[in-house]
């Protein structure tokens, strides 16, 4: 395995002003662009709320050059990446990461939509309903007007307290004084020297310095126009206050201090080890989750939130603040330098593993002495009572250090002689000789990064109690910070844990999960409210899931548990320690049976009940077979509609802002996925519309150039990065395809003609495969039958 190879950075201003940011890191498969505008949502004149959101918006429209069918929204989604943008108070993010071939392009598109949009007054006032639509849902989400709710106690005349979502009223674009405003804002603050460009990839620093400068030069220059430094976010020193509702406690503390400083602190406060506040909480019942986070910083100002989850409703708040600051009081004492030393492997772990677009996003040079000096001084504002608990640091990550070698023999890495009774040393090696012919390591990547992933699959006799995951919390955040994403997610009466990361600490992660799983189960928290649409896709798993047998007369037992797991991008070294841990994991290794059955010509309705009132639908169509000639046509076929489904149900009809498509694969089953949330139609009109879209596919089909090498070239070793990978060879291994699947699937799809594409989409309209609706209304006819 090689050395890790930490990116290099480079940072820099050109001659016109533009700030540039510069990460080169050689394991990385994709590139990234941030392009971040010092101008928000509280830059905008206060007659016209919205207005910095509702430019955004409008920017994705096209330009003469490039038109909506060939911006940077449509470029980036056929080159399979990912683009977003992201209005905040005082800075507006666009961002995208495709392939590397891909970036010189997507640089152009954004330099010319940034600097020579249409701003029609046709395009404004479409837009203007989608950004309706968006504000009446934000005002009926219940997270969203509990974040309003929790600014309440701030100044009143501070402009976080004020209205910034825009809406039909408060962009008026009739009005020519709105079209000035538009306009002036546009060109006050979308030029050179107000704009901040990080690029992410494996280039060098100088082939990603020359794409800076192109891009720069495409942009309109002009000097950095300072913003207006906010007032007071409230009266007195350090001011803090409480905001309790829907079993939360926030305790809000407006503050000055460095973005970094209040990350180090809440790093420290957000900890499960014993002897921290957490631990205290759940042990006297009053909390069971603390998550302190930074709401809002600009120009020093800053309002930190520490949420703590009621552990009943009769949990005492005073008594909670009161051991809040107590901790804080020991925190505000303690010597720091075993935990800067941490925070610092922590930060270097972390850009160790992160993709291009978060390596690209999160520019921070660390923990400064500075900063440190910062945080004492904001502890000492806050006139904390003398420490009266005896409070713990934290111990070291015991992933973020390679592993002790000299253990005692028979005993899992962090056990005594007391936990020898959990499993014999003899029954352990005569366990570990057997071979686990249900783990087995995909061969289809090369092994020569430090990085891959580990899938493992259990199946249960009885249902899975909701508090298994929730007992893995601490154990998922330390191998988070150890660069391993751990994942749980269950349907019915199985459960899957995913490793993707560093190769290094997996064994020993391993390890400690056929630990933990022994643990008593804590009870899960309360579910957090989310927008319908993505309720439905939190439920979509499990309505394509079938033939899975739910007890609930027993408890589950890991006795007759049976399991199996995929490696892959495993280094022949890591592959023996992960078998040598896996040896160790509850249960019986075996190859398990799919779920995934087929639903051929039918036509199934799954209703869910969501809180939101408007109309919300997913409608899934599975491929006919699980062939690769039949992925590849559908694939394809999904590969051309997405943009023309996006332009056709989003931007021409305006059904609403969550309009999607995109290929799916569930439990190895591969099919196309629609997806609509709309405000003023009903679920029976979307359908009509999503059947009346996939009526015109055979037009659509041949008047467009098939892709086909464009497609094939994302599934391509080179270009996926670990986490792609990994998830494409784990539904590979359930669908029964063998090792060599991400190339015999580039194959198929360069060799699919535009007869099979036309096939594919009779299939599609004709539900060959069948239709899945998972919707939050009532079947809408007979046509429609609902699953036994």
């Amino acid at each position: 395995m090689p050395a890790p190879a930490h990116p290099h950075r480079q940072h820099l201003t050109l001659a016109n002003g533009l700030r540039v940011s510069l990460h080169h890191a050689p394991r990385l498969k994709r590139s990234a662009a941030v392009l971040r505008v010092a101008a928000g949502s509280h830059d905008v004149p206060l007659a016209w709320p919205g207005l910095a959101h509702f430019l955004e918006h409008l920017l994705f429209l096209g330009t003469v050059r490039f038109p909506t069918g060939e911006g940077l929204m449509a470029y980036v989604q056929r080159q399979g990446g990912q683009i977003n943008a992201s209005t905040r108070e005082r800075t507006t993010e666009f961002f995208f990461e495709l392939p590397v071939a891909g970036l010189a392009q997507g640089l152009e598109r954004l330099a010319d939509m940034l600097t020579h949009p249409r701003l029609t007054v046709e395009d404004q006032l479409r837009e203007r309903e989608v950004l309706h639509a968006e504000y009446v849902a934000w005002s009926q989400d219940a997270q969203a007007q509990q974040q309003v709710a929790l600014l309440a106690g701030l100044a009143a005349d501070h402009p976080l307290r004020g209205f910034h979502a825009g809406n039909r009223d408060s962009l008026p674009v009739e009005r020519e004084a709105f079209q000035q405003a538009l306009r002036a804002f546009h060109q006050g603050f979308y030029r050179s020297g107000q704009m901040t460009l990080s690029l992410a990839g494996p280039q060098s620093l100088a082939d990603l310095q020359a794409l800076a400068q192109q891009f720069s030069a495409a942009l309109t220059s002009g000097p950095l126009q300072p913003q207006v430094e906010p007032p007071p976010l409230a009266q007195g020193q350090a001011p803090s206050y409480q905001h309790v509702a829907d079993n939360h406690l926030h305790q809000v503390i407006a503050c000055r201090a460095p973005r970094e400083a209040l990350d180090f602190l809440c790093t420290w406060l957000n900890a499960s080890a014993p002897g921290g506040l957490l631990a205290e909480l759940k042990a006297r019942k009053l909390a069971s989750a603390v998550q302190a986070s930074v709401l809002y910083h600009f120009a020093g100002q800053a309002v930190l939130d520490i949420d703590f989850t009621l552990a009943n409703q009769s949990a005492s708040t005073t008594h909670i603040e009161a051991l809040l600051y107590d901790w804080l009081s020991f925190f505000a004492h303690s010597d720091w330098a075993s935990l800067r030393e941490e925070f610092a492997l922590l930060a270097a772990r972390q850009q160790q593993v992160q993709g291009a677009l978060a390596l690209a996003r999160h520019d921070s040079e660390g923990l400064t002495d500075e900063d440190v000096a910062a945080l004492k001084i904001l502890l000492e504002t806050l006139h904390l009572p003398s420490c009266e608990q005896a409070w713990q640091l934290p111990p070291n990550n015991p992933f973020l250090r390679p592993p002790v070698k000299d253990e005692r023999a028979g005993l899992i890495r962090g056990q005594t002689s007391a936990h020898r009774g959990l499993r014999t040393f003899a029954q352990d090696r005569s366990r570990g000789r057997r071979e686990l012919s249900a783990l087995t390591f995909n061969q289809g990547l090369a092994n020569d990064s430090d990085e891959g992933a580990l899938y493992l699959h259990w199946r249960f006799e009885a249902a899975i109690p909701a508090g298994l995951d929730s007992t893995l919390q601490a154990l998922r955040e330390n191998a988070r910070q150890a660069g391993v994403e751990m994942s749980f997610e269950t349907v019915g009466n199985d459960w899957l844990v995913k490793l993707i990361g560093l190769q290094e600490p997996m064994p020993a992660i391993l390890e400690a999960l056929a630990l933990d799983v022994h643990q008593p189960q804590e009870a899960p928290s309360a579910p957090t409210p989310m927008l319908a649409i993505r309720a439905l896709l939190k439920a979509l798993p499990a309505c394509c899931t079938a033939g899975v047998s739910v007890s609930s007369e027993q408890p589950m037992s890991w006795a007759t548990a049976r399991w199996q797991g995929l490696g892959v991008g495993l280094s022949p070294a890591s592959e023996v320690a992960i078998k040598a841990a896996a040896a160790r994991l509850p249960g019986h290794a075996a190859r398990l049976e799919s779920t995934c059955t087929s639903i051929s010509g039918q036509h199934l309705w799954h209703q869910l009940n969501t809180e939101s009132a408007e109309a919300a639908l997913l409608l899934f169509c599975p491929a006919p077979t699980q062939s690769l000639t039949d992925e590849a046509a559908w694939r394809l076929l999904g590969h051309l509609l997405q943009g023309p489904f996006y332009q056709r149900l989003r931007v021409e009809l305006q059904l609403g802002y969550a309009v999607f498509s995109s290929v799916r694969q569930i439990n190895g089953q591969i099919g196309l996925l629609f997806g609509v949330q709309s405000p003023s139609v009903s679920l029976e009109g979307i359908l009509e519309h999503l059947q009346a879209f996939l009526a015109q596919l055979p037009a659509l089909i041949d008047s467009r150039p098939l892709d086909n090498q464009a497609l094939a070239q994302q599934f391509t070793v080179q270009a996926l990065p670990i986490a792609h990978a990994a998830e494409l060879l784990w539904q590979a291994y359930l669908a029964g395809h063998p090792s060599d699947y991400l190339t015999r699937l580039q194959q198929a799809i360069q060799a699919c003609t535009r007869e099979d594409l036309l096939h594919a989409a009779r299939q599609l309209e004709g539900a060959a495969g069948g239709w899945r609706c998972i919707a939050n209304g009532p079947r809408i006819n007979d046509a429609w039958q609902v699953p036994d």
